[in-house]
């Protein structure tokens, strides 16, 4: 596909999104809610509700069928999403690693040049998006980030993965955007580290002896207990089952999480990166 007919179809998604979410604005105000009241009924945050109105995040079926039920749209919401324009926010190789993602059992991710779209805020992964080379439209960085936004929610399972993260100090230093966008990026990492499931730890500059020169790396737990390694360069990703290559990335995350600060300290140096010392 062109680059010209993927933007086209970008932008097209793009209004669909908005135009749902316009509907649940409208739809809400009518039953008399507040995004609140509304967020509160349904079991989710009041920022789900919010982007979802602003088009910034796509609803998503189980929720529409919810909203149509307590709103008594008549099904509107579905059948609005059933007429939805498709669109390739990922190419193949990914989605394969999004779909491995989404029912993982534990991830190991290290990631050494942007934090991993797991932990960033909207604003941040905007401002990643925003440095693609060559320069992506208005529309399609907004779907980008809805999406990455969508695939946090693994975060909030019912029994979400167990997650181990190894970031390099200078990814948490670089200040991609504004202060505003790095400070709340910090927050949010912060927050983050005090999940039950997730640890975090921050390879310091300096050392010696680094075991991920090589590039990132991410290591799948299945959901039937295979073991997937994940690896991505500048055109390309790729999915690794061959047991022995598995192998060699688990020993390099290993040695990593040796070489990193261990996660208390890495929460000390985010806390004294915002000041809370």
């Amino acid at each position: 596909m062109s680059n010209k007919s993927r933007s086209s179809r970008m932008r097209k998604n793009a209004s669909a999104v908005k135009m749902v979410g316009s509907l649940v604005g409208t739809f809400r105000r009518a039953a008399g809610l507040t995004q609140v009241a509304l967020a509160e009924r349904v079991g989710v945050d009041e920022e789900t509700i919010a982007s979802i109105e602003q088009g910034r995040r796509t609803l998503k079926e189980d929720l529409a069928a919810l909203l149509d039920e307590l709103l008594d749209t008549k099904g509107a919401l579905a059948v609005a999403l059933a007429h939805m324009p498709e669109v390739d926010l990922f190419p193949r190789w990914a989605e394969e690693y999004i779909d491995l993602e989404r029912e993982a059992l534990a991830l190991s991710w290290y990631d050494n040049q942007v934090l991993p779209g797991l932990l960033q805020t909207p604003a941040y992964a905007r401002a990643v998006f925003l440095n693609d080379v060559p320069a992506l439209a208005e529309d399609e960085v907004e779907q980008r980030v809805a999406a990455r936004m969508e695939r946090q929610e693994i975060l909030q399972r019912k029994e979400p993965p167990t997650i181990s993260f190894v970031i390099s100090e200078v990814t948490v230093m670089d200040r991609l955007g504004d202060d505003d966008v790095y400070f709340g990026q910090l927050r949010r990492l912060r927050e983050l580290a005090d999940l039950p499931c997730v640890t975090l730890q921050i390879m310091p500059v300096g050392r010696r002896f680094h075991a991920g020169l090589s590039g990132p790396l991410i290591l799948v737990e299945t959901a039937d207990h295979q073991r997937v390694g994940y690896v991505e360069g500048q055109l390309h990703g790729r999915l690794i089952a061959d047991p022995d290559e598995v192998s060699v990335l688990e020993r390099k995350y290993a040695m990593l999480r040796a070489q990193a600060l261990n996660p208390q300290e890495s929460t000390g140096l985010l806390d004294r990166l915002l000041g809370d010392t």
